[in-house]
């Protein structure tokens, strides 16, 4: 059964078309009989209200599917960058994905975060360029593109036919034939190549093979000894050898919205992506010994699952949950293995969307959700209590953003703070805090659409009306230099006194690091390693609100080098003092400074707005990086302060008499120039 098992994933920037291939995949494979569209609000995946209302995937969402002999698990993920931790978790257990590309904008930026995002976890993909119906679809380009910008290896299985409006099929470079949609039809009728394609045919053929070959030695020797030797089936297994082993990506084409193209998609899933077993074994640590182990996907193995998702029901968290190994069923009793808490699951469920279907038992490779989880959230590793072990979870970015956020009424205070806490539960990315100086709750998220469906899920969802303040921006701190403190703290107030002395050294961290990098160098004894803990703690806890404008620090190395203690007076807390006063005096004397969010805004314009575009980035303090053509439009891309791209969607609306877009997403954090930082400091 495992063998069968497709899990894949469906990424792209917004309005690449991911929900509407989604759509009529369930179309195809006989899930729905009428398809949805996005804009008019009644999409299959995007069953949430505020998915309808907005036009946009918000939330992951999971659906099952039969084609020829396979079982396909497909999750369709968000394409907006504020909601991007969907697309982290939901990669992180696939085993492959679907990139949708618009054939008349290419590679864009989303387009190559969600890359990046497969790359790290290692995921086959396959291409999916769309909308070759539409005026500017420009495959060979977005070929180029995928190539160029995503340093990826193309790998052309088919040629559109016909182009932008006359767009009706493709030409397959695997069987040399052609699949032509009627209009009306649902189902491609297969003819020969037309006669003025068929020399380009040739030679794109050629070249397919003269990739493909490479992944296997005795298929190279047959292939140079005899071109014609290969069999198509053949060749497809030679194309599923080097997409699972990441060698290059299958590309494929259609018009996801007059279902052409989707059936070969169908076709390819089953026949080029990896199922559970052709991935490496999964890799975890021990929790008791601290030794790797491997859990292969089998239903043999010691039961062993990772939680990528948690939504609130009716009934509870339900966890979105991928076995990795072993069997799961009804009332198991299983383990956290990372804080050994026990746990026992309900029920088993196979999603589609928000509707569920009860089963009874789930294997290696299935992805399910599973109702009872009481103390597992996502990210965590569930495994059989005798054999536990952990896996690796997904990074979660941090908050670029807060505001800060009310109810309306003062009896809703209470049910907006359990509100929030189900929200953070589901979404990783929002965080919620308390401003220690006004008491105020700050909502913290991803971008300003994030906060504002935040604000809308609460009364959607929770029925609790709230307002929101203006956005902030979420500033980190740095040091730039080196510094050495020496600090003692001494206390005598007529009993047991606080003594404790520390010597630490304070470094800037390397460009990418960030968090605390804490070294231990005291020999001798001079420090006993039973309060070197707590020093390390304190220093971490100072990190929270810096010691410039109450900002958290990026990241610091910290290197304990000397100290003294007395056998009477020292412990744990005194030496906890010490070392937050030795971090405030040491981060003042090594010349902090607050770094600044820096925003990755991509506008697509026409060429007379131009100028008044470009002069509006520079006027944010921008700067330009790129302008480029794209089709009969500019493309200017630029860094730009967060806090200066507050709103900017009606001044890129008002430059442009609406015909600009943009995106926007984090590149990087950078220090502020003096003048505004000496503005946000005396605001603090």
């Amino acid at each position: 059964m495992t063998r069968n098992l497709r899990n894949i994933g469906i990424m792209a920037h917004v309005d690449a078309g991911k929900t509407t291939l989604t759509e009529r995949i369930l179309f195809n494979t006989g899930r729905i009989h009428k398809v949805g569209d996005v804009h008019t609000g009644n999409a299959e995946m995007d069953w949430h209200a505020l998915e309808k209302k907005h036009g946009i995937t918000i939330s992951a969402a999971a659906t099952s599917r039969a084609w020829r002999d396979a079982s396909i698990t497909i999750i369709d993920t968000p394409g907006h960058v504020d909601f991007t931790i969907q697309v982290e978790s939901s990669l992180r257990v696939l085993d492959s994905a679907i990139a949708v590309f618009s054939a008349i904008a290419g590679v864009e930026p989303q387009s190559e975060t969600v890359w990046r995002q497969a790359d790290r976890f290692g995921v086959p993909r396959l291409c999916f360029i769309n909308k070759m119906d539409q005026t500017g679809a420009d495959f060979d380009a977005c070929v180029g593109m995928i190539a160029d910008r995503l340093g990826a290896v193309p790998l052309v299985l088919q040629l559109p036919l016909g182009s932008e409006g006359q767009f009706h099929g493709v030409i397959d470079l695997v069987s040399m034939t052609t699949l032509v949609w009627e209009a009306g039809q649902t189902t491609a009728r297969e003819a020969d190549i037309p006669p003025h394609r068929l020399g380009e045919a040739h030679a794109l053929r050629r070249r397919l093979l003269e990739q493909v070959v490479e992944v296997n030695d005795e298929a190279l020797a047959q292939y140079l000894e005899n071109e014609n030797v290969l069999s198509d089936q053949h060749i497809r297994h030679l194309i599923r050898m080097g997409c699972i082993a990441g060698r290059f990506q299958p590309v494929l084409c259609g018009s996801a919205y007059r279902n052409i193209g989707v059936q070969p998609l169908l076709d390819a899933i089953v026949d080029y992506c990896p199922a559970p077993t052709d991935r490496p074994p999964i890799e975890g640590n021990n929790p008791r010994t601290g030794a790797v182990e491997t859990r292969p996907a089998t239903p043999a193995a010691p039961l062993a699952a990772l939680v990528s998702k948690v939504q609130m029901s009716p009934y509870g968290p339900l966890s979105y949950v991928r076995i990795y190994s072993g069997r799961m069923q009804r009332g198991m009793r299983l383990v956290n293995a990372a804080t050994a808490k026990p746990e026992r699951i309900g029920r088993l469920l196979r999603m589609h969307a928000n509707e569920e279907t009860e089963i009874q038992e789930a294997v290696a490779g299935d992805v399910i959700a599973v109702v009872g989880l009481k103390s597992t959230g996502a990210g965590e590793t569930l495994s059989d209590p005798d054999f536990p072990i952990v896996f690796g979870g997904f990074h979660c970015p941090d908050p670029v953003i807060e505001a800060v956020i009310e109810p309306r009424s003062s009896e809703d205070h209470e049910r907006m703070g359990q509100a929030l806490a189900r929200m953070t539960r589901e979404d990783p990315s929002l965080r919620v805090a308390v401003d220690p100086e006004t008491g105020q709750t700050l909502v913290r998220g991803m971008g300003e659409l994030h906060l504002m469906i935040c604000v809308e899920t609460l009364k959607e969802d929770h029925n609790v009306e709230a307002s929101i303040g203006a956005p902030r921006v979420a500033y980190r701190e740095a040091i730039t230099t080196k510094a050495s403190v020496d600090y003692t703290h001494r206390k005598q107030n007529g009993g047991v006194g606080q003594m404790a002395r520390v010597h630490l050294v304070f470094e800037p961290l390397s460009d990418g690091e960030t968090g605390l990098r804490f070294e231990n160098r005291v020999a001798g004894g001079t420090i006993p390693k039973a309060f070197v803990p707590s020093i390390q703690k304190a220093l971490q806890h100072a990190m929270q609100t810096g010691g410039l404008a109450g900002y958290p620090v990026l990241g610091l190395k910290a290197t304990l080098v000397d100290g003294a203690f007395h056998a009477k007076d020292s412990s744990g807390m005194a030496f906890e003092v010490a070392s937050r006063e030795a971090f405030k005096i040491g981060f003042e004397k090594a010349r902090p400074v607050l770094l600044e969010p820096m925003m990755r805004v991509t506008v697509t314009t026409s060429g007379d707005c131009l100028g008044a575009v470009i002069g509006d980035l520079l006027g944010r303090r921008g700067k330009v990086l790129v302008s480029d053509m794209k089709g009969n439009a500019h493309e200017i891309t630029a860094n730009v302060p967060l806090a200066n791209m507050f709103n900017y969607v009606n001044t890129v609306r008002s430059l442009s008499q609406g015909r600009a877009n943009f995106t926007m997403q984090l590149d990087h954090c950078a220090p502020m120039p003096e003048a505004p930082q000496a503005k946000v400091i005396a605001a603090a």
